[in-house]
């Protein structure tokens, strides 16, 4: 995802709150998890990021996933299916049916 001109914040909201990064928690301990992130951009736009690879993104009501890293390790499918709320049998589905694009996210 490329970050242009037009998509940045307007000059009255300022660059406050452009983005908010949260660490994914665990489902056992509810404590965050290193490496696995939530990014939540000022437009709305949400990140999925495990360790230096963007998995997944939701913009606009759509959700596209990376084409080499979405279903990369057993961590990242654990994140991937709390970020996303399914499972990986539902994903499998939906980028088969069209509902998800897949693309080079990194």
């Amino acid at each position: 995802m490329t970050l242009i001109y037009e998509n940045m914040p307007k000059k009255a909201m300022g660059l406050t709150n452009l983005a908010k990064v949260e660490n994914m928690l665990s489902n056992r301990s509810h404590k965050p998890v290193a490496n696995q992130f939530k990014i939540t951009l000022q437009n709305g736009t949400e990140v999925f990021q495990s360790y230096n690879s963007i998995i997944a993104v939701k913009v606009n009501g759509q959700t596209f996933l990376d084409r080499t890293c979405w279903d990369y390790s057993n961590t990242t499918s654990r994140y991937r299916k709390f970020f996303l709320q399914e499972d990986t049998k539902t994903t499998k589905e939906k980028i088969k049916n069209g509902v998800y694009v897949v693309l080079d996210l990194n």
